[in-house]
């Protein structure tokens, strides 16, 4: 038996961090949604109690690193599952891009194999065992456009923003989501308004939605690595409503409403930056077959 699962990427509308947690995590409040960009995993049922990880990109591990593998692991421990699967992942999101990937397939393998091993796991289950693996991969269990909260695993449902064209461009340059966090300095920080993004994608406000961006984790990710800072200018010069930083970068995403705009922004982005994608927000929840 085989199965197909779409893991798409997700971007940060809001990134707000509040303080440094007793645990370690830092409190954070951040509006997602997810965008028409996604990896492709094929789950192949196996007769053998084992987890085998496939893929043809150099970054991807295929052992106990890997988050879907880990995924796998603890729905295999955690329900005395004695079958085992081949996960094949096609990629297509950028690895280390602030753009969850890794999180994302993490969630995919949860959901397929929530079907493929017949555990009659609910969406909230499989995200709450989510958690155990990574700070994203909870909402990416659900999709959607979502409020996280904690450490990014207290999840509540939003609408879809309006819709809009959906830039990203990435260096080639990876950065650490953990190196970042321990750089953060909350002194003086311009912190974003969550409250007035949330009413203006309640609204189904595009200018408020873009009027509202905001991302505190710019402030440590610029001055480490220029070139993100600059392919933001570079954005915002091609005239893009609205450009953030997505996670801890490096990609940068702007919102066009505009077919002709977004495809001069594409084509002048191309000129000078490795990878250039044009895609469309989904916003849409996830549901299990």
């Amino acid at each position: 038996m085989k199965l197909l699962v779409k893991a798409p990427a997700k971007i940060n509308l809001s990134l707000d961090v509040l303080h440094k947690r007793e645990d370690g995590y830092h409190e954070v409040e951040m509006i997602m949604t997810t965008i028409d960009l996604a990896d492709r995993l094929e789950l192949t049922l196996l007769e053998q109690d084992k987890i085998k990880i496939i893929s043809h990109n150099r970054f991807v591990p295929d052992d106990q690193r890997n988050l879907a593998y880990q995924a796998a692991l603890l729905l295999k421990e955690r329900f005395h599952v004695k079958k085992g699967v081949a996960i094949t992942i096609e990629k297509t999101i950028p690895v280390a891009a602030g753009l969850a990937g890794g999180s994302s397939d993490a969630a995919a393998a949860l959901r397929g194999l929530n079907k493929l091993w017949e555990l009659g796991l609910t969406m909230d289950e499989l995200a709450e065992i989510g958690s155990e693996i990574g700070s994203d991969v909870s909402f990416c269990v659900y999709g959607g456009t979502a409020l996280a909260k904690g450490r990014g695993e207290v999840i509540t449902e939003l609408p879809a923003p309006p819709t809009c064209w959906v830039i990203l461009a990435k260096p080639f340059i990876g950065v650490s989501t953990a190196d970042v966090y321990r750089k953060l300095n909350l002194t003086g920080v311009n912190h974003p308004e969550i409250n007035k993004m949330i009413c203006a994608i309640e609204n189904g406000n595009y200018e408020k939605v873009c009027g509202h961006v905001g991302n505190v984790l710019e402030e440590v990710t610029f001055p480490l690595h220029p070139e993100v800072a600059q392919i933001k200018d570079q954005m915002k010069r091609f005239g893009a409503d609205a450009v953030l930083m997505s996670g801890s970068g490096p990609t940068v995403f702007g919102l066009v409403r505009h077919d002709s705009r977004m495809q001069r922004i594409y084509n002048g982005l191309r000129g000078f930056c490795d990878q250039v994608f044009a895609v469309r927000i989904l916003g849409e929840r996830h549901k299990l077959d």
